[in-house]
Formats: C-alpha cells, sequence, structure tokens
C-alpha cells in the first residue's frame, strides 16, 4: 500500500508553552534576641514581660550595627564611604574595565600639537566600573514577645524601618513547661527524649517540635511570597531558628539540637526557586561564642 504523506512541523493553531519566570530570591536575616535575665538559666517559653538584659540590650545594638554593615549600597564612585559600609571588593575585581587604547602625544611646537592647526586629539577617560547596589534591608519582623521585640526596634531604627509583628516567629510554645528552671528540667525523664528525639515529643499543653518547624518553614516561605527579589530581617528564638536552619540544609530534626544559636546572632538564608541555601548561621563577630555553652 502507498504511505500517505505525513506532513512536519507544529499546528499553526498550537502556541507553544509559555515558561514561568523564576522569582526572584529572597535573603532572610534570621536574629535570635538579646541575653535576658533567665538565659541559660530558666525556659521562659512565650511568658510575657521578660525583656532584655543590660547585656542584651548592647548585643541588640552590636547586631544592629553589623546588618546595616553587610546590608549598605556601596558608594558611588568619587563619594566617600558611609561610616561601618563595606565595599564590596569581590564585585569590582570581578568586574571587567572598559578598555582602553593607548594615545601617542604629538609634537608641541608652537600653538599647535599636530602642525596642521588642529588640536590633539584627548586621551580617552579609563571609565570605572559602578558595583551593583548592596541588598538594603527592605522589612523587619520579630516575634511578638518583649525580648524580640526590643532587639527587633533596634535594628529597625538602624536601618530605617518599622517592626512588624509576626506570630510564626515566636517561641516554642512549651505549655506546662513554662518558666521551670533548665536543672530541673534536665531532671524529668522526657528529657533525653528531648535531646534524642524532639520530633516525637510534643510539651504538655503546649507544641510540639515538628509542628514549630512547619510553622517557621511556613513563615518564611511568606515571607519570600511578599518580599522576593528582597532582603529581610526576621527575629525570633533560639529553638525555632535552629529548626528552620535543620530543615534548610536537608537535617533530620532530631539532630537539630547540635545547631547553635547564640543571642543576637545572625544566620543567614537565600530562599530561591531551586530551594533554601545557608549562607551562615550563628555569626556574632565575637571569637568568645565559639566556645560550648
Amino acid at each position: 500500500m502507498p504511505r500517505a504523506d505525513r506532513t512536519t512541523g507544529t499546528r499553526p493553531d498550537r502556541k507553544a508553552p509559555s515558561r514561568r519566570r523564576p522569582t526572584p530570591a529572597t535573603v532572610v536575616l534570621l536574629v535570635r534576641h538579646g541575653t535576658t535575665a533567665t538565659t541559660g538559666t530558666k525556659l521562659p517559653g512565650r511568658a510575657p514581660g521578660l525583656h532584655l538584659a543590660e547585656a542584651g540590650v548592647r548585643q541588640a545594638e552590636d547586631v544592629a550595627a553589623r546588618i546595616v554593615r553587610v546590608t549598605t549600597p556601596p558608594p558611588a564612585d568619587g563619594e566617600p564611604a558611609a561610616d561601618g559600609a563595606a565595599t564590596p571588593a569581590a564585585t569590582l575585581a570581578a568586574t571587567p574595565t572598559t578598555p582602553t587604547t593607548a594615545v601617542k602625544p604629538g609634537p608641541t611646537t608652537g600653538a599647535s600639537a599636530n602642525g596642521d592647526g588642529s588640536k590633539p586629539a584627548p586621551k580617552p577617560r579609563r571609565r570605572r566600573p559602578k558595583a551593583p547596589p548592596g541588598p538594603a534591608v527592605a522589612a523587619v519582623y520579630s516575634s511578638p514577645l518583649e525580648r524580640t521585640r526590643e532587639t527587633a526596634e533596634a535594628i529597625a531604627t538602624a536601618v530605617g524601618r518599622e517592626v512588624q509583628f509576626d506570630d510564626g516567629l515566636l517561641e516554642l510554645d512549651i505549655g506546662d513547661w513554662t518558666g521551670l528552671d533548665l536543672k530541673e528540667a534536665r531532671k524529668r525523664p522526657e528529657w533525653a527524649t528531648i535531646q534524642g528525639y524532639p520530633s516525637g515529643f510534643t510539651f504538655p499543653g503546649g507544641e510540639s517540635f515538628t509542628a514549630m518547624q512547619s510553622r517557621m518553614v511556613d513563615t518564611l516561605a511568606r515571607l519570600r511570597a511578599r518580599h522576593p527579589g528582597e532582603t529581610v530581617v526576621a527575629v525570633s528564638h533560639a529553638d525555632p531558628i535552629r529548626a528552620v536552619v535543620a530543615h534548610a540544609m536537608g537535617t533530620h530534626l532530631d539532630l537539630f539540637q547540635r545547631i547553635v544559636v547564640s543571642p543576637c546572632s545572625l544566620t543567614a538564608l537565600v530562599l530561591s526557586d531551586g530551594g533554601p541555601t545557608v549562607l551562615t548561621v550563628n555569626a556574632t563577630g565575637d571569637h568568645a561564642a565559639l566556645a560550648p555553652s
């Protein structure tokens, strides 16, 4: 049988599928609140009325200054750098410069350099490459508890923003354990489960570790959707920050206790369509924080 002629190509009425544009990545700067009177001695949970100690106030001011340094845009050509602002030298070094052609000056006899009445060609000016602007802070979010609010207010003042409160950044709800001395908590039989198998534990009258981690992951996803391509600060608590870092690194929640998050430390994540990337964890600028606590 003769083969029927086959046509090639695409149907004129069929449109090629459109590609979705990727959402620009968001940088989230996670900050733990500063030291309080109960840091290292009690489990305050979500108890109200706990404010920063004097050391915590100083820590908040310090982390605010560090955030300004890492987010201040570089100065334009010829402008002096702002106090404490870091110049992105690596960016400048990686930027190609405009090629120039050397021009030899002609003889300088009489009023004319070229001898024919024309003026010598000016030397081309070497143009300095401009560095891209730095990631200025678009927003400052905070857990509504006093110790995080006070830390966030120091940061917001430094970067020129207002604090926005988000319950998704709240401390783990430890229910009946709220206010318990840490020494007493360590004597309870549940403590071994909390340290070794937190994914299987729920605080009596409170929250589970898995629910807390899911809450933090969902919160950062909301912030990313709200601030595509921007940098935001989120002030929270030690366990929520450790849990979201474990998620970002693909580490099981049962191992999240191995992550240290010190008071007013800076932890940076990049949230993109390809998943989270961990830039730094527990950055304090103080080598004393490297000692085990």
